[in-house]
Order: structure tokens, then sequence, then C-alpha cells
């Protein structure tokens, strides 16, 4: 619908909105908010700006809600004039005022929202009346009265700083609902329980050096990280995805630094770092439209990832170069020998462990985590239970490196046998199985903490899929 408009049909359209402000004040008695956007030239209407209006929207609505405002009724609409809410409320004007001026003072592109508060005679309530700041210039800073009756700015310079505005705000809003997911997730990760041979509720597993609150400091300091993975999608969408795996590398080593400050040297996340950073890439990448699609999320994780399995392969030339006790004695101190432990077994066994699964789209997830995590849910299990279930279907499909490196590879591959004969018998086994798990990894000193990322993936996924978890973006 992007076209410019003329005078005559904005002055229609001004009409129409103080025909339905007198309607809704008649049918309700109350004080009305009535919110446009300030939008300068001809070009009233774009999807940029009708993402924007409805973000503002939201954080209207959610500005209202804390201060337990009720919305009587709520009313938009879209038009080549620009886009319009009605909005009768349960407080008083002045109260009401308050409110959408900490909205529109609150974020600089809270400057392009044009929030009136109509008293139930339909007299508009002004900011100068109760001591608030006039509105500035979205350029200068200055008062914008005063800009608009001087015409300091041309219509191109306020349309240029108009579409950095939106870009900004959007890019801010999509990336911290990214870094609130992707924690999440890691936060259910570690929370369900029984898992075997790793940290959760009921014990620490396999390991030694961390517990359950590990993991929370750890997932703490990891926001930042998910935030700025969300925004180099956001920022390279237009670019091979191959340049935004390069921004996430680097942004990758300096999130690991993070996670061993706040754990004193253990190492929670690494593994998280890579899989949910890819895929958090991957979502800026994509128009919020699409992140409620799984297989769509998946194949766009894939492409970035795909540079990750090529930089791989290439320092890690010649599998089964590395003889079977050379292999062993590395196996023991994978960080301290010459090749990392994902090297190893790429070598020796043709393994490609995590970067393999992320490179092809992350099959284990879209096959065995995420189905098995909603036939759960749909089953009324808990997000708990169902979790547990994903996380046996994930070892059960996967070539899981720490396993490898705990256990040696026949270790792992028995593990994995081992599960695969339990889910013949049930895809939920219970709580007690799970339970006899445990014991067995954690008397082996086994960790299926490849496997436990995914899961992690398998909850961001899961989370997307909730139309709630993407309102005010789309």
């Amino acid at each position: 619908m992007q076209r410019e408009v003329q005078l005559e049909e904005m002055l229609a359209a001004r009409d129409h909105r103080i025909e339905r402000q007198r309607e809704f004040l008649e049918e309700y008695r109350t004080t009305l908010i009535c919110f446009t956007m300030n939008i300068a030239g001809p070009v009233k209407y774009t999807e940029q700006i009708r993402l924007a209006f409805h973000a503002g929207l939201m954080l209207l609505r959610r500005t209202l809600s804390a201060e337990e405002v009720r919305i009587l009724k709520e009313e938009t609409r879209e038009e080549a004039t620009g886009c319009e809410a009605f909005l009768a409320v349960s407080c008083a004007p002045e109260s009401a005022k308050r409110l959408t001026t900490a909205v529109e003072d609150g974020l600089p592109a809270g400057r392009l929202f044009d929030m009136d508060v109509l008293r139930p005679d339909g007299r508009k309530v002004d900011r100068r009346e109760l001591g608030l700041p006039v509105r500035r210039c979205l350029i200068c800073g200055k008062p914008a009265r005063e800009c608009a009756r001087n015409r300091t700015h041309s219509v191109a310079e306020l349309q240029e700083r108009t579409r950095e505005l939106i870009e900004a705000f959007l890019t801010d809003l999509r990336s911290e609902k990214i870094a609130e997911l992707a924690v999440r997730s890691l936060l259910y990760e570690v929370g369900t329980t029984p898992k075997p041979g790793l940290v959760d509720r009921n014990n620490n597993g396999s390991h030694r050096d961390m517990d359950v609150f590990t993991f929370f400091d750890s997932a703490a300091a990891l926001w930042p990280y998910y935030r700025e993975c969300g925004r180099i999608g956001c920022e390279t969408r237009e670019e091979p995805a191959a340049e935004t795996f390069r921004r996430l590398r680097r942004a990758g080593l300096l999130a690991e630094g993070a996670m061993r400050a706040s754990t004193r040297g253990v190492n929670t996340h690494k593994g998280a770092i890579f899989t949910l950073g890819v895929v958090a890439g991957a979502l800026g990448r994509l128009s919020p439209e699409a992140w409620g699609r799984p297989d769509t999320v998946l194949e766009e994780a894939g492409n970035v990832a795909r540079e990750a399995l090529k930089d791989f392969a290439e320092q890690s030339p010649g599998r089964g170069a590395v003889p079977g006790e050379a292999a062993a004695a590395c196996a023991k101190m994978p960080e301290s020998g010459r090749f990392t432990a994902g090297e190893l077994y790429y070598r020796q066994y043709g393994v490609t462990g995590v970067r393999g699964q992320a490179a092809a789209g992350f099959p284990a997830v879209r096959e065995c985590g995420l189905p098995v995590l909603e036939a759960g849910v749909q089953r009324g299990m808990s997000l708990n239970d169902a979790g547990a279930a994903a996380l046996l279907h994930l070892i059960a499909g996967t070539e899981d490196t720490n396993l490898i490196r705990r256990g040696g590879r026949e270790t792992q591959q028995k593990a994995a046998e081992d599960i695969r004969k339990l889910l013949r018998g049930t895809a939920f086994p219970a709580e007690k199985d799970l339970a006899e798990l445990d014991r067995k990894f954690t008397g082996k000193n086994l960790s299926p903490g490849g496997s436990a990322d995914l899961l992690a993936v398998s909850f961001f996924l899961y989370f997307l899929e909730d139309p709630g978890e993407r309102r005010g973006l789309v």
C-alpha cells in the first residue's frame, strides 16, 4: 500500500478520525487515547512504519498494564494515510497523558509516536498544563513546534531520520526478544529433571565443578551476547550468510570470556554459545513473521552455520590420520593437545558433531527434539517431562561428541543404542527409567552435553511458535 497520498486524502482521514473519536467518547464516556504516527512527507504507510506502529502500540499496552489501567475498547485502522489506534481506558485523563508521555519520551523512536489523550468531553490534555516537557525535534532536539514553524529541516532530512529511528527501534526490539528467549531456553534446559549425567535440579550428574546455580550465573552473563547475535543477524540480513557467521564467531569469543568470568573458569555453555548463537543470528536475518515456522528458522540457521563446517573441514584435513593410541591420548586432554576434541573426532571418525548438525539445519532438532517436545505437551505433560523425553531422543539420534570425549566412540554408540531400545517401548519413559539412566551415566562419568545444547534449541523453537512471543514485532 506504499504510495504518496494527497492533501484531500489526509483531510478526509482527519475528519474520519475526529468522527470516530466522537463515537468512542459517546459510547464509553471515559478517557480516550488516539495513537497515530508522526511521519513527514507524502508517504504515510510502509511496512516498516506499520511494524513500528504495532511495536509502539505494544509498548503502550504494557505501560497501561503496568499501572493496572484497563483497556475497555481498542480499535486499529491501517490505510495509505497512516495507522491509527483508539483506546478507551479506565483512568483519569491526566494520568493517561503522563503514561503516554512516558512512552513517547522513553526511547528515540518515541518521537514518531503521536499519542493524543482526550477527556470524556472531547478536550485534549496538553503536556504544558501538566508541567510535562515539550516535544523535541527528531533531528536537532530543539522544540518541535519551533522547527516546524520555521521549516528548519527538509522533508528529505526528516524522512531519512525517520527511517533510521524505525530501523534502530525494530532492531532493538527483535534483538532483545531473541536474547530473552535464548536465555529462557538455557534455563529450561538446565532445569529439566532428571537428565542422564547432566546437571539438573536433582544433582550435578557427572560434573564436579558446577551445579545448577553455575548455569544460572552463566545464562545471565550470556544475555548481552544473544542480544548481539540478534543484532548481527538484523544488520547483515541483506548480506551473505557467511558474513553473519563471521561476525557471530567474533562475538562468540567474547561471550566465552564472559561465561568463564561469571563461572570462575567453568565451561557451562560453550556449546550453547555456538548453537543458540547461530539460531539467534538466523532469526535476526528473518522477518518476525517467519519466526514461528521452525523449518524456515532451521534452514536459515543451516545457511549461517555452513561456513563453520567449511572452516572446520579445512582446518582438520585427512580423516583417519590420527592413530588410535594418539587419539586416546588427545581425548584425555583435548584442550592441551594439538587438536580440539571436535577436530580429533572428525579426523578419526568423520564425526562432525554440533558443527555438522548446525550446517545441516539441526536435523536432530527438527526430527527428534522439537516434535517430541510438542507431542509431550499435547499429551498433557509438563514442559519438564516432555523436555526430559526429548533429550533422550536427541541422545539416541545424534553422535554426541561429549559422550565420545568422556567414554570413547564405542561407549557413545552403546549408550545411544541402549536409549533407542528403551524408546522402542515408549516415546516417553517413566521417571524411574530416567533416574536409572542418570545413575548409569553418572557412574560411568558420561555427560551428553551436546544433546543438552540441542534440547535448548528445541525449547527455543517451541517458545517461538507461540504467537504471543511475537506480538508487537509483526
